[in-house]
């Protein structure tokens, strides 16, 4: 139940799979057995998260490994995006517990998923770090504009974590087949390629977000 005097930030998902996806966990969340908890589910998308770093530097020596990679990717969204969805439906909601939670295990997990990531040989560490500085900036962004405008927005454009996961776990199966691409008469990595778009992406995005913000929060505050 929602604490006295705090105000939830409202909820923004508008991904492609949004609809779908609200109605598979809602089908789930009423199927649960009542054993199972908010926290048993977030603590599986945590471990998930952990394992799949620990699969893709296994796969350094065994390619195979990126089904393992894939499994717990499917793990994390059960867990990750489920939790939430049974608070809510059998309404045991902890906005500011629930919020800090998931968002603070997010980090770990990103850092642990990514760290995997560049041991696995599949993307270099440079790029693993100019997408893990482009990914927790816009994180801090939208945790400082669901602060300060009450909108917690879990999507961009047509893009949300889920649909991040269902490219990722595309982009392994690639690799087994192709793990590097030939560009301009250079040899690059595949994940290198798709890493740094994706950085610029997030960067593109964070710069568009943050001047939106600032008028908004600007007209908002104005002096007269």
């Amino acid at each position: 139940m929602s604490q006295p005097g705090f105000q939830d930030a409202k909820r923004e998902q508008n991904g492609m799979l949004a609809s779908t996806e609200r109605q598979a966990l809602l089908w789930m969340a009423a199927r649960l057995p009542a054993f199972i908890h908010s926290d048993h589910l977030t603590s599986l998308g945590f471990l998930a998260m952990l394992a799949a770093g620990v699969a893709y530097a296994c796969s350094l020596s065994n390619s195979l490994f990126l089904h393992a990679v894939n499994l717990c990717l499917l793990l994390n969204w059960v867990g990750d995006s489920l939790d939430g969805t049974l608070a809510r439906y059998r309404n045991r909601l902890r906005p500011r517990y629930g919020f800090y939670v998931d968002h603070i295990l997010d980090t770990f997990s990103m850092s642990f998923l990514f760290g995997g990531l560049a041991l696995s040989g599949y993307m270099s560490p440079k790029v693993v770090a100019f997408v893990l500085i482009a990914y927790f900036m816009l994180c801090i962004n939208v945790y400082l504009a669901t602060y300060t405008l009450g909108t917690f927005r879990i999507s961009f454009g047509k893009f949300s974590p889920t649909e991040l996961r269902l490219l990722l776990a595309i982009g392994n199966l690639a690799l087994l087949y192709k793990p590097t691409v030939h560009i301009l008469g250079g040899k690059y990595l595949l994940f290198d390629i798709g890493g740094a778009i994706a950085a610029l992406l997030m960067v593109g995005i964070l710069i568009a977000s943050t001047a939106r913000n600032i008028q908004v929060l600007y007209n908002a505050e104005r002096f007269s």
